[in-house]
This record gives C-alpha cells, sequence and structure tokens, in this order.
C-alpha cells in the first residue's frame, strides 16, 4: 500500500467514503455486517463503485421489475452484455443501449466517442459482429456558444469513432429544450447479428480456469467513472476530467476483430467474455464471479499498465478503454496469446477462478483485498425510495388546453419547420458514415434506418425515439407513447416490432418528486411493451442528471429493433410518384399541450396530457404494416412533432414532389400532434383493397408533379413552394450555428 493512501481507521473518521458515494448506513453495512471489520482504502474504493446507481441499479432495482423481459422471440434478457432476439434461420440480433452523459458534458468529443466504444465492446462480447451504431442526443437551444460547442465536439466523437472503426452510424434522434442546457444527453446504441451457437456469457467458473486481460494497457483515466455517472453536477465546481475516458477507435478494431476470431474460431477454449466498462476491472471481474456462483483470485502485477507506480485502486477503478475480460480452461492461456498477439494486443493471465466465493486481490505479493464476491455484485443494497407528485402535475391538471393562434398557417408551418428539434439534421448525420460495410438501405433521413442481413432476403428496421416533453406532462402516458412512437417507426419502415433497449435519463432518484417520475413512466413504458409484444431485453439507467438541482425532463429513450421479413417491404417516408393518393391513418384531435407548436408559441410546455388508446394504436400499426407486406404501399410516415403538415412536409421534400391535399380540420389542428397517426401514399390501383385493411385511412389528396405544397383546411390553407418549404428546414440548424452570440 503506498504511503498517501489513508488508513482504514482515517476512512472512517473523517468519513472518506461519502466523497465517493457511499452514504454512511452504506459504509455502516460493509463495516458491521459485511466484513467485520474496517475496509481499507482499495476495498472502500471497491464497494463505492460497485454501489454506485450506475453498476448496482440501487435506486432503480425495484422500477426495472415492472418491465416485460420475456417472450418467444427473446434468447438473453437483461443481465448479460447485451440482449438477443431471434430472427429465424438459426440467426439473432443483438443490441443495446448505454448513456454518456457526464462524460459529454465535461469532455463532449471523448465523453462522446467512448460512448459509443463501450456500447461496440458490449455487443462483441457477445459473440456477434456488430453492424450499426445509432445515437439518441439532447441539447438546450441552439442560442448560445456553449450548445454549440457541446453539439459539434459530441458529434464529432460520434463519427470520429465510428467512422474509423468502420460501423456505420445509421440513425438516431436529435432534440433541443432549455432543460438540458447543463446536463446534455448522449445515448448511443449498437446492433449486431449472431448465429445462436456463438451466444457468449459474462461469466467466470470452473475452479483454476485463467482470468485474462485482453486489449489495451490501463492508464489513470476513467477512474471513479462510475460514480460520476451517480451524481449531480453542481456549476463552477472543478468537473472530473479525470473521471473521462480516452478512446482509440484503430485499438478498438484490433480487439474487436481478435475477439471475434477467438469466439467464432476458438471457441472451445473460451468460459466467458465481458466488457472492461464502467468500474472497469473490478466490475467485469466481480460480475463474471457472482454470476457463476465462485470467486476469484487477481494478481495486479500482471494487469498491463501504461503508467507508472498505479496502486491497486487505481488499476481496478481505471476505465481505460478497449479492454476486455476473458475466463479460459486452464492450460489453453499460449492459445489465446498468440491469437491476440497476432492484432498486436495484450492477452495476460492475471488470475484464476476459485471455489470460496471470495474476491482477493494481491499486489506485490501482499494480500490487498478480501471481500465476499457477492458483496460486490448481487448483494449490492437496494432502496424503495419515497415519492411525491411534483407540484406542477397538480397546476397542469387545473390548466385549461392550450390552443395555438393561427394568423397564416403557411408561416406558421415554415416557423415550426425552422424549430431545431424537427428541423433537418442532415448536418448532423453528413457527418457520419452511414453506409460503411454496405448493409445500409436506408441511412439516416427516414422514420427509421434499414440494413439487410446478408446472406437472406430479411432486413432489421433501427430507431431510437422518445419524446421527454410528454413524460414532464404526464411520465406514465408519455412511458406509453416513448414505445409506441418507436414501434410506429419500425411499422412506417416495413418491419415488425421485437424487442426494446431504453436509456432510462432522469433526475436524481433520492428527490421524492425524481422517483415519482421514474418509478410511473416505468409504469407507461411496462404497459406499451406488453399490449406491442416488445419485451425491454437490454439498457441502462442514467439517474443525476441535474445541473444545480435542475433536473431534465423525465426522457427514457426507446431503441427499437423491427423484423422486416422481405426486401421487398421496405418503406420510407418519401413521396415516391405523383397521382399517388395521400391518406391519413388515425384521428386527429385538438392535442396541442406538450407540442412543437406550443413551446414555439408560449416558450414553454404546459397542461395534462391527453388520454391516449394503446389498443388503438396496436390495431393501426398492425394494419399498416399488413398493406405494406401485401405491397400496397409507396411511402409511409409516422405523424409526430409538429403535427400532419410537418409530416405531409418531410414526406414531400425527399423528391420535391408537390402535394395537393383537403384536411376537414380547423387550420390549427394541421399542426396537433394527436398520437397513432400515419401519413401513407399510395397507387390509385390499390385504393379499394388499402381502404379494407386499413379502416382508420381517410384520403385526403394525392401527390403532384408541381413545386408546391397545398393543404387545405376548414378555415385556411398552406401554399408554399416544395422547395422553399425544404430550403428553411435544411438551412435551420446551419444557421443557428453560423449566428454570432
Amino acid at each position: 500500500m503506498t504511503m498517501t493512501e489513508p488508513t482504514p481507521e482515517l476512512i472512517k473518521e473523517q468519513k472518506i467514503y461519502r466523497e465517493w458515494g457511499l452514504s454512511d448506513a452504506e459504509y455502516h453495512l460493509i463495516t458491521e455486517k459485511i466484513l467485520g471489520r474496517l475496509p481499507n482504502y482499495t476495498e472502500t474504493g471497491l464497494f463505492s463503485v460497485m454501489w454506485s446507481e450506475h453498476c448496482s441499479y440501487k435506486n432503480s432495482k425495484p422500477v426495472l421489475r415492472k418491465f416485460p423481459t420475456s417472450g418467444p422471440q427473446v434468447l438473453q434478457g437483461p443481465g448479460e452484455g447485451a440482449g438477443i432476439v431471434d430472427i429465424g434461420d438459426n440467426q439473432a440480433v443483438v443490441f443495446k443501449a448505454e448513456s454518456h452523459n457526464h462524460p459529454s458534458a465535461v469532455e463532449p468529443y471523448e465523453g462522446a466517442a467512448t460512448g459509443v466504444g463501450g456500447i461496440i465492446r458490449d455487443i462483441f462480447s457477445m459473440g456477434a459482429r456488430p453492424i450499426a451504431v445509432l445515437d439518441s442526443l439532447r441539447f438546450g437551444e441552439l442560442d448560445n456558444s456553449r450548445t454549440k460547442y457541446l453539439l459539434e465536439e459530441v458529434v464529432a466523437g460520434i463519427s470520429g469513432y465510428g467512422n474509423c472503426i468502420g460501423i456505420p452510424t445509421v440513425g438516431g434522434e436529435v432534440a433541443f429544450d432549455p432543460c438540458y442546457e447543463g446536463n446534455p444527453l448522449v445515448n448511443a446504441m449498437c446492433v449486431g447479428l449472431i448465429d445462436h451457437q456463438d451466444i457468449q456469457k459474462g461469466q467466470a467458473k470452473g475452479v483454476g480456469n485463467s482470468i485474462m486481460y485482453v486489449g489495451a494497457k490501463t492508464g489513470r483515466d476513467g477512474i471513479h467513472g462510475a460514480t460520476f455517472a451517480s451524481e449531480e453536477f453542481i456549476a463552477g465546481e472543478e468537473q472530473q476530467r479525470s473521471a473521462v475516458q480516452v478512446g482509440d477507435p484503430f485499438m478498438e478494431k484490433l480487439l474487436l476483430e481478435a475477439c471475434l476470431e477467438l469466439i467464432l474460431h476458438h471457441g472451445d477454449l473460451l468460459v466467458g467474455i465481458q466488457d472492461m466498462g464502467a468500474a472497469g476491472l473490478v466490475s467485469s471481474s466481480a460480475e463474471m464471479a457472482s454470476k457463476a456462483g465462485s470467486g476469484l483470485k487477481l494478481y495486479l502485477d500482471d494487469v498491463p499498465q501504461r503508467e507508472t507506480g498505479m496502486t491497486p485502486y487505481e488499476m481496478m477503478l481505471s476505465e481505460s478503454q478497449e479492454r476486455m475480460l476473458i475466463c479460459v480452461k486452464k492450460g489453453k492461456e499460449q492459445a489465446v496469446i498468440d491469437l491476440f498477439k497476432k492484432y498486436e494486443l495484450d492477452a495476460v493471465t492475471i488470475g484464476e477462478v476459485t471455489d470460496d466465493g471470495l474476491y482477493r486481490l494481491y499486489h506485490h505479493g501482499v494480500e490487498v483485498a478480501n471481500l465476499p464476491v457477492d458483496a460486490l455484485a448481487e448483494d449490492a443494497p437496494v432502496y424503495q425510495n419515497e415519492q411525491r407528485e411534483p407540484e406542477r402535475i397538480k397546476a397542469f391538471a387545473q390548466l385549461s388546453d392550450f390552443v395555438p393562434t393561427i394568423e397564416d398557417a403557411t408561416t406558421t408551418l415554415l416557423n415550426l419547420l425552422q424549430q431545431p428539434t424537427i428541423a433537418s439534421k442532415k448536418m448532423i448525420y453528413e457527418t457520419y458514415d452511414s453506409r460503411v460495410r454496405t448493409n445500409t438501405v436506408v441511412a439516416p433521413g427516414s422514420d427509421a434506418a434499414v440494413l439487410r442481413v446478408r446472406g437472406t432476403n430479411k432486413a432489421l428496421a433501427l430507431t431510437m425515439d422518445c419524446n421527454a416533453r410528454y413524460l414532464y406532462l404526464d411520465p406514465e402516458i408519455g412511458g406509453q407513447i416513448a414505445v409506441a412512437e418507436a414501434a410506429r417507426n419500425i411499422v412506417a419502415a416495413g418491419g415488425k416490432p421485437l424487442a426494446i433497449t431504453d436509456c432510462l435519463n432522469y433526475g436524481s432518484p433520492e428527490k421524492p418528486t425524481g422517483f415519482w417520475e421514474l418509478w410511473h413512466s416505468a409504469d407507461g413504458i411496462a404497459a406499451a411493451c406488453e399490449l406491442l409484444e416488445t419485451p425491454v431485453i437490454s439498457g441502462n439507467v442514467s439517474l443525476y442528471n441535474e445541473t444545480n438541482g435542475q433536473a431534465i425532463y423525465p426522457t427514457p429513450v426507446i431503441g427499437m429493433v423491427g423484423l422486416i421479413e422481405d426486401l421487398a417491404h421496405i418503406t420510407t417516408q418519401g413521396f415516391k410518384t405523383s397521382d399517388d393518393l395521400i391518406y391519413l391513418v388515425g384521428q386527429t384531435k385538438a392535442d396541442f399541450n406538450g407540442s412543437e407548436i406550443q413551446k414555439m408559441q408560449l416558450g414553454k410546455i404546459e397542461g395534462r396530457l391527453p388520454s391516449f388508446d394503446l389498443m388503438y394504436e396496436k390495431t393501426n400499426q398492425e394494419n399498416v404494416l399488413a398493406a405494406i407486406q401485401q405491397g400496397l404501399v409507396a411511402s409511409c410516415h409516422d405523424c409526430s412533432e409538429g403535427g400532419v403538415a410537418v409530416a405531409l412536409a418531410e414526406a414531400a421534400f425527399e423528391y420535391e414532389l408537390g402535394i395537393d391535399v383537403t384536411l376537414p380540420l380547423p387550420k390549427e389542428q394541421l399542426f396537433a400532434e394527436t398520437q397513432s397517426r400515419f401519413v401513407v401514399s399510395i397507387d390509385p390501383k390499390d385504393q379499394a383493397v388499402f381502404e379494407q385493411i386499413v379502416t382508420e385511412a381517410k384520403l385526403i389528396g394525392r401527390v403532384t408533379t408541381a413545386d408546391q405544397l397545398k393543404i387545405r383546411a376548414q378555415d385556411g390553407q398552406i401554399s408554399v413552394a416544395t422547395t422553399k418549404a425544404k430550403g428553411v428546414w435544411e438551412e435551420a440548424i446551419p444557421c443557428l450555428m453560423k449566428q454570432k452570440v
């Protein structure tokens, strides 16, 4: 032990453990109930990261138990590196989403880059080849230099890492609201493909089997990254830059290929494999042993280090990137070393599996930690937090429903198209290589990305979605809508929704109002997943997204994957041919609370969220998908932010076609955000069959060759050149980024 480390007595007296996020009660539990003695500096550090919310889910486990996690299609639910869903023909899709919010607020380039790197490792640690990355981003308003800097750097970090490693970034979403000013959200999702027999687990079992460390060397970056992600920000305090990791995509590419070669061609040597992600070496090793019911001995002198004089505490808590931990059959170590040497990577035996359930660390021949392995992993404390409905919810219930003022509907549409959340994100996704590996059929810009499954006639539809404004007004209904809208995106692409992964981004769960939001939105997500038969197979929780006590909107980002059973079913949102008939599927009501037009006109959102009929949603989705699968649909677009007028305009932009549409609605309802709606175009010859299948479809007009968006309402109309509307929509974000502030 180094001279600078405080003694166990000093840690207790000065309550140093509090600085690492352990409460007095938790420290008491460790000393009195688990160890029967005072933990040393290293042991206290191990408990602090493993019992952080980020690793232990101690505040959110009761919430996560609400989610449906199984179904006939699910091969692996939550609990491993990623979830796995069967897609037939002995193949499966592997996917998960993760957040990297706190690191991205402090060091946006590296925070975003390592977020992508970490989620890719989760996928190939399961034995799958990653085929796509998606991202969901939230920022404050684009009216200040800090937000512009964060947006530029986060996007550069995502593209820098993804482009270098050669995995396409194919989709995602970006939204802007003042609540994310101090706490941007950077959520990344990775999707991979695997054959059933190649599925791996993160486990360390078999007494005497070797624990091997593979990949990059360990440095001092990212120490306490997990606890850093489990506390609030306070402006003005020196932010923990040391808690942010630094990524190397070229190293990750080598690691990916080496691990996949090991799994696919030398699977007989391998017992288990896990990414060293949050909480680094301690998390991966303790979880692998705890899951297998075994113990571990680790010899830290053997850990490859890129810095001198590293202490056990530093080595165990470092979150240096591009590292994996594997459990290998005893006597097979040299074959693994030789394989990784081919890729110029370290592969070093650093420990062995035991059967005593203990987690023991040795450094310079001295035992520096001796703990029950389950105490670090499975037996971390779990809290049922107090909850209280926020005052705003009661206040919203008293308000009369918002109705927008529309003097000129054309001007209103043009203004909405320039709102950053609606405006084209082309400037952002153009920096991503979305076509590398040549599987991408539908690149960013439509409702969902589509990738073909090589060697089959199938494809996967992928999306990330969440309208956090709805959750701010009503967490439960907003949670239902988040899942429903993701499913609508999948259906609009021609896919059958299979399952979801989630990133649950919230404020502090220790505040009763914060926990109430988390608890009730989980009810909504669970209800929608049950009805739509899309179980939750993986995900993560990112709490404490607060700055100076101000929480973000509850933002449970839903990542969803769907199966397109035939490449002929692939559908995009753009109108294709003049004289095609345009239909609106679903009813339109005066639903403006939480809408883009409310925010634009009031400068804020408020009021009650209208009730939401999940059964009606399911019926519309099933009918639209049936029509697509019968080859009747030329284009399909989910109706979301900005309402039907925005959806129609976006569908016309792709091929710069015109539309001639009449809607039996008052003009303000052109911008209502009623759920469960699609804008669909079909060939006129298919009219009768289509109307039989999609019972809620109303014919509203047709596609034209004129450069004109014509949308008539009962008491007004929109009339503007398609190219003009497209121009303001495409230029909005570049203009805001260039404006001097």
